[in-house]
């Protein structure tokens, strides 16, 4: 993987502006830490950091290539796993490659089929291709968001980049946050609601889109959506297809010129696609395929299971690297390097997210790093497959919100109430949930219950899935580790979506359609164990480490946090001994310990990035 940025100014001769570029370049440097370039002409500017997976030798970027007397020029962020095939047909149209790297295939792939290229993508990817006889750029994101894509159009001019620090790090750009933004970070957050930057001025080119940017401005569409279609295979056949289509992703997510690894917790998800690379590790006489765990120091004295997270992955993983004969490697953690990783992960972010959820996923990369370049995750299994408890929880279900985050009262209770005059937190929520049922391909003949489980579906894949996408790939880009998804694959989010709920859940079980794909790839109790998430620690030196940093902020006058809080409320809850959020205030994981962390990381988010607020 890689970081990308770049700068159109019609106004402007770049040419005379290197060092703006190269300092926008630069604040990508964990994300690409093998090789930095840049690209300037009169009117666009690209810059690149790289990561090398494929093709360490060559591949530089940007990269430009001459076909007659025009000149493209390509900055990409990602991996394409169909470039094999790509590459087979565009010789045959007579085209020839200088390297092996998929950056070549997808130039050379623009140049041949225009921007109707995106059409033939199979991967994860964002990229910005610069065609100088038009003098346009051509901006794309992968079809699940996978990648990121950040963007600031004003007037003549368009800044882009893989984080939002590429587009802050240009001097024309101010970080101010409004409204709009505080309602984002207070009452959806860590959730981003689709296209949100959060700050002024700057936005996300959204999942399956693609956007031109010329001198008549810039124009968005929508290349791929979800759509809603009669299933008509059976259960057997249904279970088939998934366990066909799941093979091919994982064998082409399986290619790469460094080190591959596996995470694994012992789960349905990440066990199947450990199962299925060691399978292929062993068939092409790799070796043993190397596992990672990640776990927290004395949690097996202060586990308590409950409805999220019913039992602790160490059983499981034990059983899994046993069953396959992987190389395992435990990594542990300790409460004191959790709290430090909150800070690092706000500058991963550019904003406040899932706290220890975020901070302790990029303690686990940067170890992770340390052995391998690329990673296989079984991320967004539970939103296509419906495995959240959410999913079956008739309270959530019949919640008028988001299913994961359903004690919106009790945070606007803590709320400074100035700022929920300003922000309308629970109007903001409801307009945001409204609009994405309005946007949710219905189809017709289902009965209510049908219908409501598409209708979960889609704020699950639209909603939730980009929340923990954006923190998978922010946490291990910022140690220069590729984490790879096989369950994001389009073609098998596309089968799975239009999977009647009645199959989804064959077996009565939350994810039984996978659990039956499976069968003959796992052990029969892995294959039966109850979901648990991503573990996170339940030492309480923990909880009182982060209510301790909350009354420190409280006890600052010149705290930026203060005036969006009710100073009076935050102070007892965090002086209080007991946890009164005893449930998830988000997700399944971030209950009373991570309400006071996200706190302490919106007040390092405000101080350290001087937010101006408007």
């Amino acid at each position: 993987m890689c970081g990308i940025t770049g700068w159109i100014d019609w106004r402007k001769d770049l040419t005379g502006y290197p060092s703006i570029l190269e300092n926008m370049t630069e604040t990508l440097h964990l994300r690409g830490p093998d090789a930095s370039g840049t690209w300037i002409s009169q009117h666009c500017a690209l810059g690149h950091r790289r990561l090398s997976v494929m093709d360490p030798e060559n591949g530089a970027q940007p990269m430009v290539r001459k076909q007659g007397d025009y000149t493209y020029t390509i900055v990409y962020n990602g991996e394409l796993y169909n470039a094999p095939e790509l590459k087979k047909e565009l010789e045959l149209r007579g085209h020839h490659f200088r390297t092996t790297c998929d950056t070549e295939v997808l130039l050379v792939a623009f140049i041949e089929w225009g921007r109707a290229c995106v059409d033939r993508l199979n991967g994860i990817f964002a990229f910005a291709a610069w065609d100088d006889q038009e003098q346009s750029l051509y901006l794309v994101r992968d079809r699940l968001g996978v990648k990121p894509l950040f963007y600031s159009h004003q007037n003549s001019v368009l800044l882009f980049g893989s984080e939002p620090k590429a587009i802050l790090a240009h001097p024309d750009f101010e970080a101010e946050v409004g409204a709009e933004g505080l309602a984002e970070i207070f009452a959806v957050g860590p959730a981003r609601t689709p296209g949100h930057g959060i700050y002024r001025n700057m936005s996300e080119l959204k999942p399956g889109q693609c956007a031109v940017f010329d001198r008549n401005g810039l124009s968005i569409r929508t290349y791929w959506k979800l759509e809603s279609h009669q299933h008509s295979d059976d259960i057997a056949a249904t279970a088939l297809q998934v366990q066909q289509l799941l093979r091919d992703t994982s064998q082409r997510q399986l290619v790469s010129d460094v080190p591959i690894c596996t995470l694994l917790s012992g789960g349905l998800d990440s066990s199947a696609l450990t199962a299925l690379a060691s399978a292929h590790y062993k068939e092409s006489g790799q070796g043993a395929l190397h596992t990672f765990s990640v776990d927290y120091k004395d949690n097996d004295k202060h586990f308590k299971a409950n409805i999220f997270q019913p039992n602790s992955d160490a059983p499981w993983i034990k059983r899994m690297t046993e069953y396959l004969g992987t190389e395992h490697h435990y990594i542990e953690f300790d409460t004191p390097e959790l709290v430090e990783s909150l800070k690092t992960a706000v500058f991963a972010r550019d904003t406040p997210g899932m706290a220890d959820v975020d901070g302790s996923l990029y303690l686990f990369c940067r170890e992770i790093k340390k052995e391998a370049t690329v990673a296989i995750s079984g991320e967004a299994a539970d939103e296509i497959f419906g495995g959240y408890p959410w999913f079956h929880n008739e309270e959530a279900l019949g919640a008028n919100t988001f299913p994961w985050s359903l004690k919106l009262n009790n945070r606007v209770d803590l709320l400074a109430p100035d700022l929920v005059d300003w922000i309308k937190p629970v109007e903001y929520v409801n307009n945001r949930y409204q609009q994405a049922l309005s946007e949710v391909p219905r189809l017709a003949g289902e009965t209510q219950q049908q219908n409501r489980m598409r209708e979960m579906s889609y704020l699950n894949i639209t909603r939730f899935m980009p929340t923990l996408l954006d923190r998978k790939d922010r946490m291990s880009m910022a140690v220069g580790l590729e984490v790879r998804v096989p369950f994001c694959d389009h073609r098998l989010v596309e089968y799975v979506w239009n999977i009647p709920w009645e199959i989804k859940t064959s077996g009565d079980r939350e994810k039984g359609i996978l659990r039956k794909a499976l069968k003959g790839v796992l052990p029969e109790d892995v294959l039966t164990r109850k979901k648990s998430p991503y573990p996170k620690t339940h030492n309480p030196n923990y909880l009182a480490a982060v209510r301790k940093w909350v009354l420190e902020i409280l006890d600052d006058p010149s705290s930026p946090l203060l005036p969006f809080i009710d100073v009076k409320k935050i102070r007892a809850l965090a002086s209080s001994e007991t946890n009164d959020f005893d449930l998830p205030w988000f997700g399944q994981l971030m209950t009373g310990p991570q309400l006071f962390a996200y706190l302490a990381q919106v007040d390092t988010w405000l101080r350290s990035y001087k937010i101006s607020i408007r």
